[in-house]
């Protein structure tokens, strides 16, 4: 039995977002986080995003709305969703581990909270002033072949495990696909 959750995200994904925020309220269970480049997975799994369907993202944008509600989450939807979330995510694999929670927060909020357009690199660069990570570290770093490639072999590791969207969860080698279905990974972490 496994001890822990896996927790697959990227920042553009809204459900992930509320799953992040479910997440930061559970004291008693263990989440190794798994970043991937959503948009990456998608075409490994040649699927289409749903907000390149104008139903599906009308659907999408109402539902998070009355999710983040129902659950006591801030959540604005935003006005440039979606954007090339890469820089974002190789930068999560860049920042000092003390970092990670702090860096994941700020730029999950940056987007579903305060309706930031982090495809403007000048906003990326105030997010990192107020994290107080030097940016020229921050751009060299997700400019380096080895960060590319270990988000690339993240993301295909995730494929390999059949994840295909965005959050999902892992437990007990049983995929929980969706933020609604966090409370079922903890049924199965939990042996319920």
């Amino acid at each position: 039995m496994s001890d822990h959750i896996d927790f697959y995200f990227d920042i553009i994904s809204p459900y992930a977002y509320i799953a992040y925020k479910k997440i930061l309220k559970i004291k008693n269970i263990n989440f190794k986080l798994k970043p991937v480049f959503l948009g990456g997975l998608h075409n490994l799994a040649g699927i289409a995003a749903p907000a390149f369907n104008k139903y599906k993202m009308k659907n999408m944008q109402n539902d998070c709305e009355l999710v983040a509600k129902k659950n006591n989450i801030n959540f604005k939807w935003n006005s440039r969703f979606p954007i090339n979330s890469l820089s974002i995510m190789r930068g999560y694999l860049c920042v000092d581990i003390s970092k990670k929670e702090e860096y994941l927060n700020s730029f999950f909020e940056a987007y579903w909270k305060e309706d930031l357009d982090l495809s403007n690199e000048e906003k990326i660069k105030q997010q990192l002033k107020k994290l107080k990570i030097d940016e020229n570290d921050f751009f060299n770093s997700i400019s380096n072949q080895d960060i590319k490639d270990k988000l690339k072999r993240l993301t295909q590791e995730a494929f390999e495990k059949e994840v295909f969207g965005a959050p999902t969860f892992i437990v007990n080698n049983k995929i929980f696909w969706g933020q609604d279905r966090l409370e079922y990974a903890l049924d199965e972490i939990n042996n319920i």
